[in-house]
C-alpha cells in the first residue's frame, strides 16, 4: 500500500525548484503552493505559455532570474531566501537540441548540477533535502531490461552523458560530503504543458487536432516507458518526504508507468482516443542518438517509498488530450 502524503509537511517550508518552467517543474510548484511551501522559483526564460505562467501561480511564488551556469545567481537564491529543500528540475532536455549543439546542454545539464550541488554544501547549515532529477537516459544502453538502479551508467550520446556526468555527480556530493540528496530517473514524462512539440505525445496530439497527419522522427519501433507528469510530480514529493528514512539518502529511484511501448503503439492509441484513425502517421526514420529500448523496474521506488503510478497510460493519456485541446482551442492553434 502507498503511504499516505504525510500532512502539513510542506506548509511553512522556503523551496528551491529549478526548472520551474519546464512541465514537471511548472506542476511541482503547483502542488508545492497548495501545500503550503513558500517556492523559489530559478528562471532563466520567461514564457508566458508555460503552465507556471497560464495557470497564474507564478504570482504566489518568489522569481529569481538567471541561469544555472552562473554560480552566483544559484547560491544567492539559496542564501537570500533561506532555502530549505531544493528540486533540481533545470536542465535542457531535448535530445536533438543537444545532438545539432551539445555545448550548451553539457553546460546546463552538468556544470548547472555541480553550481546547484556546491551551493547547497556551502548553504548545509539551510538547506535540509536535495533532490536532483536525473533520467532513464542516464543509463544508456543496455541489453538486459529493465533498468534497475544498481546498473551501470553510461550515456554515449550528448544528452545521456549529461544526465549520466549529473547522476554522478550528486551521488559524489552524497559519498564525499554526505549531502542529503537523492535522485528521481523517471521514463519519458508527458501531460498537459509540454509545448516541446517535437516530442511524441505533444506532437502527435497537435497533429491529430489540427487533422494533420503525425510526423514520426524514429523508424517507430523504438520502446519507450511513459510517466504521467501528475506521477511524476508525486515521485518528487514522495522521494523529499522520505529524505531522512532509512535507505533513500545517497539513492537513486526509477519512476514510471510501468507500460512500455513503441513510438508507433503510443500513436495508435492516440488514434483510438481521439477518433483519429485515418490519419496515417508520417514515418520519417531520421531520429539520431537515440536509445533504441528503454524500459525501468519500479520495484525500489515501490518497496523503499511505498510509490507506485496512479495513472493507466490511456487514463494519463485522456487527460493529456483535454489539456492540449483547450490549451489550443484557446491559442487558436
Amino acid at each position: 500500500m502507498e503511504r499516505s502524503p504525510r500532512p502539513g509537511f510542506w506548509k511553512g517550508r522556503c523551496v528551491l525548484v529549478t526548472g520551474a518552467t519546464g512541465v514537471v517543474g511548472a506542476w511541482l510548484v503547483k502542488s508545492l503552493v497548495a501545500g503550503g511551501a513558500r517556492v523559489v522559483a530559478l528562471v532563466r526564460d520567461a514564457d508566458p505559455q508555460s503552465e507556471l505562467y497560464r495557470s497564474g501561480v507564478i504570482a504566489r511564488v518568489s522569481v529569481v532570474n538567471g541561469a544555472l551556469e552562473h554560480f552566483g545567481t544559484v547560491e544567492r537564491a539559496l542564501n537570500e531566501h533561506e532555502v530549505d529543500t531544493v528540486f533540481h528540475l533545470g536542465a535542457q532536455t531535448l535530445v536533438p537540441t543537444a545532438y545539432r549543439y551539445p555545448l550548451p546542454t553539457l553546460e546546463a545539464n552538468i556544470r548547472g548540477t555541480y553550481h546547484v550541488l556546491e551551493a547547497c554544501r556551502l548553504h548545509g547549515q539551510l538547506v535540509r533535502r536535495v533532490v536532483v532529477a536525473s533520467s532513464d537516459k542516464a543509463y544508456g544502453e543496455h541489453a538486459g531490461l529493465p533498468y534497475t538502479e544498481d546498473m551501470e551508467l553510461r550515456g554515449r550520446h550528448p544528452y545521456e552523458v549529461s544526465k549520466t556526468c549529473a547522476d554522478l555527480i550528486a551521488q559524489a556530493y552524497y559519498h564525499t560530503y554526505r549531502l542529503p540528496v537523492a535522485i528521481v530517473r523517471c521514463g519519458n514524462v508527458y501531460g498537459g504543458g509540454d509545448l516541446n512539440w517535437s516530442r511524441l505525445v505533444p506532437g502527435v496530439i497537435r497533429a491529430f487536432l489540427r487533422g494533420e497527419r503525425p510526423v514520426i522522427r524514429s523508424d517507430g519501433t523504438y520502446v519507450r516507458d511513459y510517466t504521467y507528469v501528475k506521477d511524476a510530480v508525486r515521485a518528487y514529493l514522495r522521494v523529499a518526504e522520505c529524505l531522512e528514512d532509512d535507505g533513500v539518502r545517497g539513492e537513486a529511484f526509477n519512476f514510471s508507468g510501468e507500460a512500455p511501448v513503441t513510438v508507433l503503439r503510443l500513436t495508435e492509441l492516440l488514434q483510438e482516443l481521439m477518433g483519429c484513425r485515418h490519419l496515417v502517421p508520417d514515418v520519417r526514420a531520421t531520429a539520431a542518438a537515440e536509445i533504441r529500448h528503454q524500459q525501468l523496474s519500479t520495484a525500489k521506488a515501490r518497496e523503499v517509498l511505498g510509490w507506485r503510478p496512479a495513472h493507466t497510460l490511456e487514463g494519463g493519456l485522456r487527460e493529456t488530450i483535454a489539456w492540449y485541446r483547450a490549451f489550443l482551442e484557446d491559442h487558436g492553434s
